[in-house]
């Protein structure tokens, strides 16, 4: 019987009692990929969610995971011994390596996969042509480490389709979901190709029908198909899944964790797990007090700006420190960086909207206030926001313009600002999109340096012209070149000149896609107390586990990837199951829906010097 530690609850266990095997403190990818394999493996499961609704960041985010020499990769021939990427992940994280955590990823990663592929409603699709972040970091690799969650049918989840969290508004088309990759150029292309008009006007009819039926798109994609499929799943395997329901107190018998109170609509609720608990609440992205301790660039916790939910409260690390877990401190950096521009809603609240894509296309400039660049733009998010830190002096605001002409925004948009034929009046109106009929005018608009401006991107211009970035090498590896645009006329798919006016801007600030800093872990996702000893019965994924990267951003999905694979490994051991054999693991089924690998879309750098 659970040790009762808070005198004062008063929660009656005759009326107000639960029990499972396994308690799950929130739904997010790591919260239902425990839930769910758990399940598979034999246990009774509960997972609680305090909000109305299921995904929590996962469901708003891309969807993709980094899992090396996972199956999809494998059945496309590309191989490749464990050594490479760990060696790669050494490279990266330095002093924050962890060889054991490392390996225990890189060793699971891929048999989870091969679970979800099996045994769920899950499906992957590859990420075979995606390269790490990093190029020129030894054993890097130019693709075949990433999957991401295949669109998925939300009419699987039947009565729960209203239950999964929608895609975030700002980065949809009228609240349409647009996958990466292929689906994303036939929408960029639909002004120009009969055929991806076509496909637009398909998919827009399609979304229409579904809206007028059911209230929402039905064809998931990104995040959002990642979260239905693990929803499905853990529905169809039994999984009793409670929203508004929020964790307040973990319940110990002993030393051990045994479950939880947690707060419902109807009362407290007493909810007893005899295998254990694991926390998966997201991190702290929206915890202003652990925001003002933890990022310098945040003094009062309110200069930063999350992209993910407001719900991400830290509500699972503080369960954790209440039983003697601690929170680890001595990462690169606590939050997983990224630009975020705030967009004005018509309700009079900000949407926060994470610029992750546009910054490579050719033909796009960051500047600060002095009208001055400071970074590669098609580096990745959180680079780019390393760079701005960096270049920020103390006591200024965190902020940039990203800055274009009228060719980029008709093609590529600009931030929320979507590509023509879609008018941006509204976006001007709320003065999110700053205009100017010259670079001057633009400038005054901004409040940025009118001779800075001009100069900057005059240097930026001769530059673009001969395809090479003297100051920032932008279009210097394969994720710069992959992230950008081949065209005809174009020496570097990531620079065009900036000339026709007129010229656009939009203000950038200090945000994330969710942080770092998590409970510290072993290498099954014990949360571990001050001294590393495991605390009995507590794990944590996802966000509330220490990011097994160090808080570096070595490629895209080192979020997603992770989560899975510590969730998968927590549940394995509270079931007290052995991993799936080696044999079983590395196979993908021939049903598998993959994207074979394209044919090259950028040239090799022209050769230039920087300085």
């Amino acid at each position: 019987m659970p040790d009762d530690a808070d005198p004062h609850d008063a929660t009656p266990r005759s009326s107000a009692t639960l029990a499972c095997d396994l308690l799950v403190v929130g739904s997010g990818a790591g919260g239902l990929a425990a839930a769910v394999t758990a399940a598979h493996l034999g246990l009774s499961v509960i997972v609680v969610e305090k909000e109305s609704q299921l995904g929590g960041t996962t469901a708003w985010s891309g969807g993709w995971m980094w899992i090396p020499r996972n199956p999809l990769a494998r059945a496309a021939g590309i191989e490749e011994d464990m050594a490479r990427p760990l060696a790669y992940l050494r490279h990266e994280l330095g002093a924050q390596f962890d060889e054991a955590r490392a390996r225990a990823f890189l060793e699971n990663g891929p048999r989870m996969v091969d679970f979800f592929q099996r045994r769920t409603a899950l499906r992957f699709i590859d990420g075979n042509a995606i390269p790490d972040f990093h190029g020129h970091t030894p054993d890097a690799s130019t693709g075949g480490r990433s999957v991401c969650a295949a669109p998925f049918d939300a009419r699987r989840l039947g009565k729960h389709i209203h239950q999964i969290k929608p895609p975030l508004p700002e980065t949809t088309l009228w609240g349409m979901g647009i996958a990466s990759g292929r689906e994303l150029r036939h929408f960029l292309d639909a002004r120009t190709s009969p055929r991806s008009a076509w496909y637009v006007a398909k998919r827009l009819a399609a979304y229409a029908r579904d809206r007028l039926l059911h209230g929402r798109g039905l064809r998931l994609v990104n995040g959002n198909a990642l979260t239905g499929a693990l929803a499905a799943s853990a529905f169809e395997a039994g999984v009793q899944v409670l929203v508004d329901h929020a964790a307040r107190r973990l319940l110990r018998h002993g030393e051990r964790v045994v479950g939880a109170v947690v707060e419902s609509p109807a009362g407290r609720v007493r909810i007893e797990a005899s295998r254990g608990v694991v926390l998966a609440c997201g991190g702290f992205p929206h915890d202003t007090e652990r925001l003002k301790a933890m990022l310098p660039h945040a003094p009062t916790g309110r200069e930063h700006w999350s992209a993910a939910p407001r719900g991400n409260t830290g509500d699972g690390l503080r369960l954790g420190e209440s039983v003697g877990g601690h929170v680890a401190g001595d990462l690169a950096q606590a939050a997983a960086l990224a630009p975020v521009s705030l967009v004005p809603r018509a309700d009079g609240s900000l949407g926060h909207f994470p610029h992750l894509i546009e910054r490579a296309k050719p033909g796009l400039i960051a500047v600060r206030r002095d009208g001055r660049r400071f970074v590669n733009e098609a580096d990745s998010y959180h680079d780019f926001m390393r760079g701005l830190l960096a270049a920020t002096p103390s006591g200024e605001p965190v902020e940039a313009w990203l800055v274009c002409d009228s060719r980029f925004i008709r093609r590529f948009g600009l931030g929320a600002v979507k590509p023509a034929p879609i008018p941006h009046r509204r976006m001007l109106a709320s003065g999110y999109l700053k205009r100017g009929r010259t670079l001057a005018e633009l400038a005054a608009a901004c409040g940025i340096d009118a001779a800075g401006l001009v100069g900057t991107i005059e240097r930026y211009n001769a530059q673009a012209r001969q395809g090479c970035d003297e100051d920032f090498s932008k279009g210097g590896t394969p994720y710069n070149r992959v992230q950008g645009e081949a065209r005809p006329g174009l020496a570097n798919p990531c620079m065009a000149p900036i000339e026709r006016g007129p010229f656009h801007a939009v203000k950038v600030v200090a945000g994330s896609l969710g942080t770092f800093a998590g409970l510290r872990v072993d290498a099954s996702a014990h949360v571990l107390d001050r001294h590393g000893a495991p605390i009995a019965g507590l794990y944590a994924a996802g966000n509330d586990m220490a990011s097994v990267m160090g808080g570096h951003y070595p490629s895209g999905g080192i979020t997603l990837g992770p989560a899975l694979t510590f969730a998968w490994i927590a549940a394995h051991d509270a079931a007290g199951a052995a991993s799936p054999s080696a044999d079983r693991r590395e196979s993908a089924p021939a049903s598998s829906p993959t994207l074979s690998t394209p044919e090259p879309l950028f040239e090799e750098p022209v050769a230039c010097t920087t300085r």
